[in-house]
């Protein structure tokens, strides 16, 4: 806790120097995962991992020769991953889930942060879809829905997932400006950019029919399901709650007569 309480910290005291920590954290992670995913690649089609290909094809897809489509695939579910662990990192915030458990500053820069990474993993993901040996996109196709020619619709939807995730995440640095109240409803299309994600993931990927895939899809799902659904309960009830003291508020009070007290 005191590591992360020195790192937040900085924001408010050196933010230069707290922004040039943040950007070669970014840029360290994403070179590891595009070592891993050169490596990764490598290694699948050693000899000396010939009895587990059939495993690793089945569970992995892990046939492909394409050292490219590796690193685009694991920068697609890299950003997919990051933007649940937001998605779900936010609700619990509004839930107070976390309250007591972290302090506000730590909630608010990690969900931040996070949403600033799955970013990142994003723009890998669609620069490599533009060096695809297979079937190479455009920089328009990969910006602009509708235009690829490959399970068009779901691919739109997946381009227009990014644009909500980039709303959400411009609006962190204008909230003063905007207002909390319109900076909440804006982060409510969080969830559909979360949503349109994963149907973009499972119907546009080429990894939806695999057993891991799916699994992973349908228990991140359900879970910002779940926590929506808590959250939206809370909401209602605290609404409920201040109906029920307003009209305690202006209900008059009933007061005896002088002569009934005395008498």
């Amino acid at each position: 806790m005191g590591l992360i309480q020195r790192f937040s910290s900085l924001k408010s005291k050196r933010p230069g120097l707290w922004w040039s920590l943040v950007m070669i954290l970014s840029v360290l992670t994403l070179g590891g995962a595009l070592l891993i995913g050169y490596m990764t690649a490598v290694l699948l089609h050693s000899p000396a991992l010939d009895p587990a290909k059939s495993i690793l094809t089945w569970l992995l897809a892990t046939n492909t020769t394409q050292v490219t489509w590796y690193i685009t695939r694991a920068a697609g579910f890299i950003a997919y991953l990051l933007l649940w662990l937001s998605t779900v990192w936010g609700l619990a915030v509004s839930s107070r889930v976390l309250e007591g458990k972290l302090h506000g500053s730590y909630t608010y820069d990690f969900h931040q942060y996070i949403s600033l990474l799955g970013i990142g993993f994003l723009a890998l993901h669609m620069v490599m879809l533009l060096f695809d040996q297979y079937m190479p996109y455009s920089v328009a196709q990969v910006l602009v829905p509708l235009l690829s020619t490959y399970r068009p619709v779901w691919v739109a939807i997946g381009i227009l997932s990014m644009y909500l995730t980039l709303l959400v995440t411009v609006t962190f640095y204008i909230r003063d400006r905007i207002g909390q109240k319109a900076f909440r409803v804006i982060h409510v299309f969080s969830l559909l950019g979360f949503l349109g994600a994963a149907v973009h993931g499972l119907l546009a990927g080429t990894d939806g029919p695999l057993p891991v895939v799916t699994l992973m899809y349908a228990l991140t799902v359900l879970s910002v399901v779940f926590l929506t659904v808590y959250w939206a309960v809370l909401v209602a009830q605290k609404r409920s709650e201040q109906k029920r003291a307003e009209r305690l508020a202006k209900k008059p009070v009933a007061h005896k007569p002088v002569h009934a007290i005395y008498k």
